[in-house]
């Protein structure tokens, strides 16, 4: 169904709304059949982002490609890109079918293929035989993904989401999540996910931009944001995460600021003033850097216990698996972590 699918390349984009600087200087690849996430927190530029692709919003600057071809002045209707929004955006007093069919009605379709057509986008997300129900007659999945086949129905170059599952709840928006993936690459269709919920964008992405203050601040996969973000945003904004500031002693070792020291696996020059992440699920009982403190807050999370660890002048936060008894607050607790397990960044 996606043999259509392109590459999209951004080029220097910037969009300023009045003093706000929504987007500035972003260039970015996506390859043809890729998933890429934008992730970031409200009013880091995302959407504007996927505006300027869509051409709901015209750049100041840069230049917007599809396969090399430049579409930065070309109008929303003419640029062959399926949208999926998180309010669904169906009409009310329209059938599932009529809903999936417009936009091959928009683009003088035949009768007889849109038929086909509705009926094999409808069959991909499993919504054969609500063809003649009415929006209000759906659970809020069921009309997520009559969007969802409306937006692949007339065979887009690029499918473009903009927070879809963000009025679903836990447990349907995970199954959606998962079903978006499948479907995806099923048609092998290049598309841009965004998203502000960090877990959503590591189960469904090839790569991940994460965005800050209308900029890119890494991109990569989803292995690579994780475990070796390139900033201290990235380091904060994806997954739990203990961040310290240290400088590299002669030993190589790091010094924290409010005392002790940390072997990491890196080489690093004297002196250097470094960001220093480390995971709460990285700790354990054996780890060669050892720290040692008092029980805060203890919570018990059926595979693991999350605690909060007061040591020296900071406060760690420490996963470990749920055996045995939860620690309870005021009990003493040796953790450590080894060297390989810390991540180093620049500051």
């Amino acid at each position: 169904m996606a043999e259509k699918s392109a590459d999209l390349r951004l080029e220097g984009v910037s969009k300023r709304f009045g003093e706000v600087r929504a987007l500035d200087n972003v260039s970015l690849e996506v390859t043809s059949g890729e998933l890429l996430t934008i992730l970031g927190p409200s009013g880091s530029g995302k959407t504007t982002l996927l505006k300027v692709v869509a051409g709901f919003e015209v750049p100041d600057a840069g230049r917007v490609l599809v396969d090399g071809r430049d579409i930065t002045a070309l109008p929303p209707a003419k640029r062959d890109i399926g949208m999926v929004f998180q309010n669904y955006a169906l009409f009310p007093h329209l059938t599932v079918a009529r809903n999936v069919a417009f936009p091959l009605e928009m683009r003088n379709v035949g009768k007889t293929e849109i038929n086909k057509r509705v009926g094999e986008a409808l069959g991909l997300v499993e919504l054969a035989g609500y063809e003649g129900r009415l929006p209000r007659q759906l659970s809020g999945g069921q009309q997520q993904r009559v969007a969802l086949a409306r937006a692949i129905v007339f065979n887009p170059r690029l499918l473009l989401l903009d927070e879809p599952f963000g009025a679903l709840d836990r447990k349907l928006r995970e199954t959606m999540q998962l079903e978006v993936r499948r479907l995806q690459r099923r048609l092998g269709l290049t598309t841009i996910f965004i998203t502000h919920d960090q877990e959503e964008a590591l189960v469904l992405s090839d790569r991940i931009a994460v965005m800050n203050q209308g900029a890119i601040q890494q991109i990569a996969g989803t292995t690579e944001i994780y475990e070796r973000p390139a900033t201290g945003f990235v380091a904060d904004f994806v997954g739990e995460s203990n961040i310290l500031r240290g400088t590299v002693l002669p030993s190589g070792a790091v010094a924290l600021e409010g005392g002790d020291e940390v072997r990491t696996g890196r080489d690093l020059p004297q002196g250097k003033k470094v960001g220093v992440l480390m995971r709460p699920e990285r700790f354990s009982a054996e780890g060669y850097n050892k720290f040692t403190g008092e029980v805060v807050e203890a919570v018990y999370l059926g595979s693991s216990f999350k605690l909060r660890l007061k040591a020296g002048q900071r406060e760690l936060l420490v996963r470990t698996p749920a055996r045995g008894k939860l620690p309870q607050p005021g009990e003493q607790l040796t953790v450590g972590i080894e060297p390989d397990e810390i991540h180093v960044f620049d500051l």
